[in-house]
């Protein structure tokens, strides 16, 4: 039978190939000091690897043998509006009921809240795989990762009443944008008023384009400081859908992924809590909670360029055109070896910052504990640094890839492709989101792009480098050197005039040719270890790398500061 997970064998590379797997193992258990506690806390790193692939195992068939069956229908019929409420789709109902009942809810929550106390590598990798079954149940399945941040920024008493809510199945929100306040957050003008008498606060306004908005348990970023107008003023907030006070308007009614519920909610004295302290709400809180839904969208995206993949790749064997089977064909064999090598790379990275974000939340949360050791505060600095930086590499090119990749989906499928008789005609709708929420493509430009300038991209490219390869991998590695010595000099050239507008104009192009190398680098250290798996789309991806690489560096070699007059325009 069809498993999600079983036939895509690149999962379990990345769940158990990786050295820094075992440190996020011991990290995350504590050395394993939950075992005389709990009787199914594994025993050691074997043990703990092998709960995570069953579980995963789960995963993909209830993905196979539900989710995916269940996408078309949920996509045509969506969810509804009924007396202020959300009434989900019968699809997306029997999903829920299914995950939950699989105790796939508050997968990385601690054991003493009822959660499994997975680390971030595999949750996102259930997050991946539910994507490539249905990327718009993700949206609500996903969104368990807000517990997160409650659980980082919480205290004790919020964690113990709201966690393990969550992990017994109750959904999620975080409520962020506004109809005035969009990727501008410090705009945000939701009132949160205290009210002394009982000792709760009250939030008034309007809250649009809300992720599944009627949630059970809401985190919500209100302005607390009145007279303020910039994030100084802002405040996260709890917010329980049981004590009433919010209103779902409307459903907007979108291009893709459907079944999530995407509102415009109305607070009228709602009363909510506070999380964390005053003034911190966008400041702390918020860039914590958009960095982990990041990751998710990584892993959404990845989820959609193997569920376009698979579609391509099945529709090119069966479909025959002038005697043979179109996959036969070098136009379509080109694409389909194209997509599977942006697929890899995406993955590559997807689980790189995934590994690094692990690392450091896990000691920051050690942290918390006991008093971190020199060489214990050096490493979560370190991994933490490296995950702010992979991140929107990760967000920007994983969701363009998928973008990509879903329109080459529909170009091997042709005339059919076009038609709501064929998958991939959903797939393309869903995927065109993925490079604009929870930050614009060009917004990852602007994150990422310091990491670029000052260095920090091009540092761990030398590391890198310096890794050992196989023989059959020698030959690309030393391409990929050759183009960090172009890529280098490109950043010179930007940066010799100190110039941030002309900085700005080239972000686009220095980021870019910084994820390409560093995922061709990660495609080769892992064709060096899985040939079978790896090592064509690591030559394809390496090839397309070269290419654009060269592209971005005449461009900017050839530029001149007053040609930026004629894109002003």
């Amino acid at each position: 039978m069809a498993n999600l997970y079983k036939d895509t064998p690149a999962l379990k590379f990345h769940l158990t190939s990786h050295p820094l797997m075992e440190r996020v193992v011991e990290l995350k258990e504590r050395f394993y000091a939950d075992k005389d506690t709990y009787d199914y806390a594994p025993q050691d790193y074997q043990d703990a690897i092998d709960s995570y692939d069953k579980t995963l195992e789960i995963v993909g068939e209830i993905c196979s043998d539900v989710i995916a069956p269940n996408a078309e229908g949920v996509d045509h019929e969506g969810p509804k509006v009924v007396n202020g409420t959300v009434q989900y789709a019968s699809g997306t109902v029997e999903n829920l009921r299914t995950t939950t009942q699989a105790g796939l809810m508050g997968m990385s929550m601690p054991r003493r809240y009822g959660g499994l106390n997975f680390p971030i590598v595999p949750y996102i990798m259930a997050a991946d795989i539910v994507s490539a079954a249905d990327a718009g149940f993700e949206n609500i399945w996903g969104l368990q990762d807000c517990a997160e941040t409650l659980y980082e920024f919480g205290n004790d008493d919020q964690r113990s009443r709201f966690i393990p809510r969550i992990c017994k199945g109750e959904t999620m929100s975080m409520d962020l944008t506004e109809p005035d306040a969009g990727s501008d957050l410090q705009s945000v003008q939701l009132k949160a008023t205290y009210n002394e008498a009982d000792g709760y606060w009250y939030l008034n306004g309007v809250k649009r384009f809300i992720t599944n908005g009627d949630a059970h348990i809401h985190l919500v970023l209100a302005r607390s400081e009145e007279g303020t107008k910039d994030g100084r003023g802002l405040s996260m907030f709890i917010y329980d859908r049981n004590d009433g006070g919010v209103t779902v308007r409307r459903i907007e009614n979108k291009l893709g992924i459907k079944g999530s519920p995407t509102c415009e909610l109305v607070y009228k004295n709602a009363k909510a809590e506070l999380c964390g302290e005053r003034k911190l709400g966008l400041i702390k809180y918020i860039m914590a909670l958009m960095n982990g839904a990041r990751l998710g969208i990584t892993a959404q995206s990845v989820g959609i360029s193997q569920a376009a993949y698979n579609e391509a790749l099945s529709y090119a064997r069966d479909r025959k055109q002038f005697g043979r089977a179109i996959v036969e064909f070098p136009a379509v064999y080109d694409m389909l070896s194209s997509m599977k090598a942006k697929l890899d790379a995406s993955r590559a990275i997807l689980y790189e910052t995934a590994r690094y974000v692990d690392i450091y939340k896990a000691l920051d949360d050690i942290a918390r504990e006991r008093k971190l050791t020199p060489e214990e505060r050096a490493e979560a600095k370190m991994y933490s640094r490296l995950a702010d930086a992979f991140t929107p590499l990760g967000k920007g090119m994983g969701s363009e890839f998928a973008n990509q990749n879903a329109y080459d989906c529909i170009q091997i499928h042709g005339g059919s492709g076009f038609m709501k008789d064929y998958t991939c005609e959903r797939i393309y709708r869903d995927a065109r989101i993925t490079s604009i929420y929870e930050g614009t493509t060009q917004l990852q430009v602007v994150a990422a792009i310091r990491y670029a300038t000052n260095k920090t991209y091009l540092n761990r490219i030398r590391e890198f480098e310096a890794m050992e390869c196989s023989e059959d991998m020698k030959g690309l590695k030393e391409t990929l050197v050759s183009l960090a010595v172009k890529y280098e000099a490109a950043i010179d050239k930007v940066m010799e005039g100190k110039d941030n507008e002309v900085i700005e104009f080239f972000a686009r192009r220095l980021v870019e040719m910084s994820a390409y190398i560093i995922m061709a680098h990660l495609l080769v250290r892992d064709a060096s270890l899985a040939p079978e798996l790896f090592a064509q789309s690591a030559g394809v991806f390496t090839r397309y790398t070269a290419a654009e690489v060269a592209k971005h560096c005449e461009f900017i070699n050839n530029f001149t500061a007053d040609m930026l007059a004629d894109y002003r325009k």
